[in-house]
């Protein structure tokens, strides 16, 4: 094949009982001359020895089990050299060793980047540099650390685990049990929880995806939920529909959605509408959390309406979870029945989810009187219906190495160093607010309570996509976002950061 030249039979091309393959001078291994072999078709001759095929004795006078080429029944016969072979360098050439064969299987498949795709590993560099040089505002982002990221590259990612510790529907997972089992205790202590009473699933793609398998386990399709309006700085994991009436994400097309906002002139959630709204719509499921929110949440409230229209109240902390770990604003636990969040924002670890659900009896100071979840002095029913909503209902096997990899941020979160690390995060993102606040910049809410804020650009005649436009020149990274205007509409006018 190397040759270029094709070796190939024709019907015609045959003018004889033998066909002379000469090698290529390009394959030699020394000077010594490689004489043509002929390779001839002979007669089969029957020397009355038994032939087997598939386990019976072949017919040789049945026709049909014959070898016929070209019209002829025949054997092929390779001519052999009683001559021994003089020069063994011909069969090293030709192929390869037993020991060079290993090494190439060995090799394959064990280059470091740099080697095995030149043309990506720059792309990355470049990020890596674009990451360190530029200034990151985003407040969705963060920098994991060097433990977490040795984790998610590791062998970890090779294991299959489908279901939870002790079932899975896989073997050898003994080590991952191990290690999944170890994320889940560390996750309760990084929030102070109790084993006895809260539960936890570190299996979530995603905090979106964590959500979606909180509805799916506790809800029908067509059920009721309610969460912060988008634009008032919830999220579209809680429902959305675009003003003509599209379905954004998944909550909305499989459930129905109805949300609450903030109050246009102060920029706070406006409890007495959302307690007004939340009787009438009834919804099965009450969230409070968003993306964009600047200050505390009254989750005393929120129970309170939860309780009045008979919802399980769910907190998505997703923005603010690090600093509810280092108790650096209040905490969702003490009042709702499920907490979600990512893993990788303030929390400071990998990409994914997580899901924190009550478990064991139910407290009756917390009027928890649904008719899905039993009487008041009942048991919580959270735990199977959620672990069964992330698997095997939406989605396969867990990713290892991000379990790992969150076992280790959990270990930090829970370090005094880490407390230090968000208090100076809280600082800094006040400090940036009094100094736009100095500069006559409108922001909502008038400042911050946590480690993000939201700046309102309609003053300045301008719009968060151009504003971000012109940062990004400056190699600094922030979110546009849309806000309630004066007259309570929307406006493309904000900037979160």
């Amino acid at each position: 094949a190397q040759s270029g030249l094709p070796l190939g039979f024709a019907k015609n091309s045959i003018a004889d009982d033998s066909i002379s393959l000469q090698i290529d001078t390009s394959f030699r291994c020394s000077s010594n001359p490689v004489r043509p072999v002929p390779l001839q078709f002979f007669e089969e001759k029957d020397d009355g020895a038994p032939r087997l095929e598939n386990g019976k004795h072949k017919d040789h006078n049945n026709e049909d089990e014959e070898i016929r080429i070209l019209g002829r029944s025949m054997c092929v016969k390779r001519q052999r050299d009683p001559k021994p072979v003089s020069n063994p360098c011909k069969l090293s050439c030709s192929e390869p060793s037993f020991d060079q064969r290993r090494a190439a299987v060995r090799s394959w498949g064990n280059q470091p980047l740099e080697e095995a795709d030149p043309e990506l590993n720059e792309i990355m560099n470049k990020e890596k540099q674009r990451q360190f040089l530029g200034i990151e505002l985003i407040a969705s982002e963060n920098f994991v650390c060097r433990a977490a990221m040795e984790a998610l590259g590791s062998h970890l990612t090779n294991k299959y685990s489908e279901g939870m510790p002790g079932a899975r529907y896989y073997t050898g997972n003994h080590f991952i049990d191990q290690i999944e089992t170890l994320c889940h205790e560390r996750a309760l202590t990084a929030f102070n929880l109790d084993s006895e009473k809260w539960g936890v699933n570190v299996q979530p793609y995603s905090c979106t995806s964590a959500n979606f398998a909180v509805y799916t386990g506790l809800l029908l399709p067509g059920d009721r939920i309610m969460g912060l309006d988008p634009p008032s700085g919830g999220h579209m994991s809680h429902g959305w529909y675009m003003p003509g009436g599209k379905k954004v994400s998944a909550a909305s097309i499989f459930f129905e959605s109805f949300p609450y906002k903030l109050n246009p002139q102060t920029g706070y959630i406006d409890y007495d509408k959302l307690e007004e709204k939340a009787l009438d719509y009834r919804p099965k499921i009450l969230i409070c959390g968003g993306s964009s929110y600047p200050r505390e949440w009254d989750y005393a409230r929120f129970r309170q309406i939860a309780d009045r229209c008979g919802a399980v109240l769910m907190c998505d902390m997703a923005q603010i979870s690090g600093l509810v770990a280092a108790k650096e604003c209040s905490s969702p636990f003490d009042y709702c029945d499920i907490v979600t969040s990512t893993t990788h924002k303030s929390l400071r670890g990998p990409r994914g989810g997580i899901i924190f659900y009550r478990r064991g009896a139910k407290s009756r100071k917390q009027g928890m009187c649904l008719g899905n979840s039993g009487d008041c002095c009942g048991q919580y029913d959270f735990e199977e219906k959620i672990n069964f909503a992330v698997f095997p209902s939406l989605q396969g096997g867990p990713h290892n190495n991000h379990i790992a990899a969150l076992a280790i941020t959990l270990k930090q979160v829970a370090t005094p160093e880490y407390k230090a690390y968000m208090q100076q995060v809280k600082k800094n993102a006040q400090a940036l607010a009094s100094a736009l606040l100095r500069r006559k910049c409108k922001l909502v809410t008038g400042g911050t309570d946590n480690h993000l804020l939201l700046w309102d650009l309609t003053t300045l005649g301008l719009t968060g996509k151009c504003y971000e436009k012109v940062c990004e020149m400056c190699h600094i990274t922030l979110n546009k976002t849309a806000i309630f205007g004066e007259n309570g509409a929307i406006s493309p006018g904000g900037v979160r950061i």
